[in-house]
């Protein structure tokens, strides 16, 4: 008896829902092989195979290892402009995304942004994505949302923190930003009672900048007593001490930290556990790593959808993390309650 083995492939056009692509389909002389995806005289294809397609893709797998994998798992060959096809399908879903309405009060807030190529008229131009993150009122993290321009500044955050505010967002606690100027500005502008936190650490970057690197590690000795200091008075005794020392060789850094005192210094006034949320904005900084991980293999996009469907998707994949609150969220809670008297009434139950 003549052993079974492979004859060859049989070739078929299948229809999807981004369009019709060729399968070549194995057959062995027997008869007997069976295909598991597309099945034998089947000549379209349901959401399974393009659902598995744009969960690589939110992994930030490029379009050729996608094929790549389409085809050895099920020897389906796949074009790069059905790949994009595909994936193109979720742009309404990340409209929706962008205009869905949000709660009308978020305790803690962080808005910083993330810069990439993308080509524009012919030309590769760098962008920025502006992200918000929030922690709910249930203590649980949510991107409220994402939105790009050619530049960071402080005239498109006001555009960013109106359409929040158009979407159902009436009050903010806390917000933590970095260090642009007008940043506290225009949050007032639209949040006038939102306490505005500048982010320690982009301001310790930043004053680094300035030092010789020979000074960085006796400055920093100094500059620490200032930020970790137990007490407002303390850190300000600290910073009269760091100028005392410092402000000869290096006033710019003084005055910077002078001039952003009040927005620095706003922790100051909270116990550890909000002080903790808020200093930094080291947790938005960990979503951009994230996003950073996705399109690490990507040395620019064609246009802003191919970004922001990309993002999309790995904002949807670090959502499913979040499934709990921040650490003694209830605690928190209570603590807000008291230093924002009256404005968490109507919309909490203690």
């Amino acid at each position: 008896m003549v052993p079974n083995r492979k004859n060859g492939k049989t070739s078929k056009t299948v229809k999807s829902t981004a369009g019709p692509f060729e399968l070549d389909t194995p057959r062995d002389r027997a008869g007997t092989f069976e295909p598991q995806l597309v099945k034998k005289h089947q000549t379209s294809v349901g959401d399974e195979i393009e659902a598995k397609i744009l969960s690589m893709y939110g992994l930030g797998m490029s379009y050729r290892d996608i094929a790549s994998q389409v085809e050895d798992l099920y020897g389906i060959k796949v074009s790069t402009a059905t790949l994009s096809a595909i994936t193109d399908k979720i742009i309404a879903e990340v409209r929706e995304w962008q205009q869905r309405p949000l709660e009308s009060l978020y305790p803690f807030v962080w808005l910083d942004a993330i810069h990439y190529k993308v080509k524009d008229n012919g030309r590769y131009k760098s962008k920025a994505v502006y992200t918000v993150l929030a922690v709910n009122l249930e203590g649980k993290k949510e991107i409220l949302g994402l939105y790009l321009s050619e530049s960071e500044g402080a005239n498109f955050w006001l555009s960013v923190l109106t359409d929040l505010k158009n979407r159902g967002v009436e009050d903010i606690l806390i917000a933590s930003v970095d260090g642009l100027t007008g940043f506290p500005d225009a949050i007032s502008t639209i949040y006038p009672k939102t306490e505005v936190q500048l982010c320690i650490v982009h301001q310790v970057r930043n004053s680094l900048k300035y030092v010789a690197s020979k000074n960085q590690k006796a400055f920093m000795v100094d500059l620490k007593r200032v930020y970790r200091a137990t007490s407002k008075d303390a850190a300000e005794q600290a910073l009269d001490e760091l100028e005392a020392r410092w402000g000869d060789l290096y006033p710019i850094v003084i005055k910077s930290w002078r001039t952003k005192w009040e927005n620095l210094s706003a922790y100051f006034k909270y116990p550890p556990d909000i002080r903790r949320v808020i200093y930094t904005t080291n947790s938005i900084e960990a979503v951009h790593r994230q996003f950073r991980k996705l399109t690490k293999t990507k040395g620019g996009f064609p246009n802003e959808d191919s970004l922001l469907k990309l993002l999309y998707l790995g904002v949807q994949n670090a959502s499913k993390k979040w499934t709990m609150p921040i650490q003694s969220w209830n605690i928190t809670l209570s603590q807000l309650a008291i230093f924002f008297e009256g404005r968490l009434d109507g919309v909490l139950e203690l």
